[in-house]
């Protein structure tokens, strides 16, 4: 077999006759190649993380028309290292009357809760480190650690302002976590699986093709899970100082901060999986594994491309009217289209594939333009509503 078709095989086959060559068990041998890589794997994340910070800097330097890092280094590449230094000598404070087991294990559980979320992400045929049958259920169970991280830091500080950004950001997951378990559950139907792996397999046709209502909801929930604007609400710096995250300094502070960056990036690489063929495209992952991870990787950037594109164009909602969006309409909305994706699918199973993809984006449209109408006629009542009780205080 060669390198180039399978490298994670021949390097585990190659380590394997090493270390038994040593006198070591084949168990322990095992279990000892499957920690070096998990330990690859995190430092790879983290190499990719410090690239985001700079990623992130430059973008929003761009949208504000500022120039961004641009000193240390061609193109200031090495300002992300000189951040680190920085926070790593930076004198680690904790608050007084701090419960310092939980303020200390919080900013670990959110870098963790990113970290695990990989286990699943199928980078090429044959890299992928558990090929979990219930992998959109790991999904969200995983993701949920993050806001328990934040939970658990909010309450720990001390501070009522970390502790408002924390109650909010529960607020969040109860709310938003609905909709995106909801259009997770599309790709289930249209691939006949959980699996991430069977879900990417099973799309010849890219499911945003078949749903691409459903991708949108699932972004939109993406980010509101990811607590980036506009439903930064456990931060709100302009009322709550920085929210959850207020009490903690040097590189605590860093790992929270290092977690939303690659958590973000994580979950443009769940929407590509989900909806735009994990790491295929036109045959390329039939080539080499490094040319699908190579795919995998370029669609996920531009999801988290266009999560900062929102984040940086659109302003903070109030929780308000956040919860209302969710609840009046973006929950019934998903639920809606997932019985309208099931029974399209049921209806045009066997058809051609032509009459299959216009049914199910037509479906999609329709279900589009009938909440958005139904949302136009309540928009218009209430505000006829408000509108008569100016008028009629206006006359007394």
């Amino acid at each position: 077999m060669s390198f180039w078709n399978d490298p994670l095989k021949v390097a585990a086959d190659w380590l394997l006759g090493v270390f038994t060559g040593w006198g070591m068990p084949e168990l322990a041998a095992n279990i000892l190649i499957g920690f070096l890589g998990i330990l690859i794997l995190i430092s790879l994340l983290m190499v990719l993380d410090i690239g985001l910070v700079w990623v992130e800097r430059k973008v929003v330097a761009r949208f504000q028309d500022r120039i961004g890092p641009n000193r240390l280094g061609p193109f200031g590449l090495i300002q992300p290292f000189a951040d680190i230094i920085k926070l790593m000598i930076k004198e680690d404070i904790t608050p007084a009357g701090a419960d310092k087991v939980i303020y200390n294990i919080a900013p670990m559980l959110s870098m963790m809760s990113v970290l695990i979320l990989w286990a699943v992400v199928p980078l090429a045929p044959a890299i992928l480190g558990v090929d979990l049958n219930i992998g959109v259920l790991y999904i969200i169970a995983a993701g949920s650690i993050g806001t328990l991280s934040i939970i658990m830091a909010g309450w720990a500080s001390n501070n009522k302002f970390a502790l408002i950004g924390a109650f909010r950001q529960v607020a969040v997951m109860i709310s938003f976590e609905v909709p995106m378990l909801a259009t997770m559950l599309i790709p289930t139907i249209l691939a006949g699986s959980m699996g991430t792996a069977a879900i990417v397999e099973k799309q010849d046709i890219w499911y945003v093709l078949l749903a691409p209502l459903g991708a949108l909801i699932f972004l939109i929930a993406a980010i509101a899970e990811l607590g980036r604007a506009p439903f930064d609400l456990a931060e709100g710096e302009s009322e709550l100082v920085s929210g959850y995250n207020i009490e903690y300094s040097g590189m605590k502070f860093g790992m929270f901060y290092a977690g939303e960056l690659l958590h973000a990036f994580t979950f443009g690489g769940f929407w590509a999986i989900l909806f735009f063929g994990g790491y295929r495209f036109f045959g390329l992952e039939k080539v080499s594994p490094f040319l699908a991870i190579a795919v995998i990787l370029f669609k996920a950037f531009i999801g988290y491309w266009l999560i900062m594109w929102v984040r940086y164009t659109l302003l903070r909602i109030r929780i308000d009217h956040m919860l209302a969006f969710n609840w009046k309409f973006l929950t019934p909305l998903a639920f809606t289209l997932i019985m309208v994706t099931a029974l399209m699918n049921a209806l045009l199973a066997g058809a051609p594939a032509w009459l299959y993809i216009a049914g199910m984006f037509l479906s999609n449209i329709v279900v589009a333009w009938g909440a958005l109408e139904i949302a136009r006629f309540y928009s218009r009542r209430e505000r006829e509503r408000i509108e008569g009780k100016q008028v009629v205080a206006a006359g007394h």
